[in-house]
């Protein structure tokens, strides 16, 4: 365990989550709110999943996270990544690491999926005009 702040970054589409990870009491922030005022139920309980897999391991360290850019569901992925990310490089345990593999490989992992570019002759990046021969 250190004691110093360790900044860790999440992912997924064109949100980004950047991660402080330090010693504290177990309070998790997103954007300066407590995560349990987050507005939409399914996408907080999707950013409890690494907290939930690390039991009271969780009340020694307090993590602060920034998210800016996509939508919520973008914004909640890309913190869900920083928070794992943060717990693994602070407690440098690799059963933990291990379990977050195993549960979910997103956890570490960005999402590098992008959306397609727009192309000639279309509204979007596959819908094309149709063609009227009569």
């Amino acid at each position: 365990m250190k004691s110093q702040t360790i900044l860790t970054s999440g992912k997924r589409k064109t949100a980004v989550a950047t991660a402080a990870t330090k010693k504290g009491k177990g309070i998790i922030t997103i954007n300066g709110y407590p995560i349990e005022f987050h507005p939409v139920q399914i996408l907080r309980e999707k950013i409890f999943e690494p907290v939930q897999l690390v039991g009271d391991k969780i009340n020694e360290v307090n993590i602060e996270v920034q998210v800016h850019g996509g939508g919520t569901t973008g914004q909640a992925d890309a913190a869900r990544t920083a928070i794992a990310k943060g717990i693994v490089e602070y407690f440098g345990d690799d059963k933990i690491e291990e379990m977050f593999r195993q549960y979910d490989r997103t956890l570490l992992v960005n999402d590098i999926r992008r959306k397609l570019p727009k192309k000639p002759q279309g509204s979007g990046a596959r819908a094309k005009r149709q063609k009227s021969y009569r």
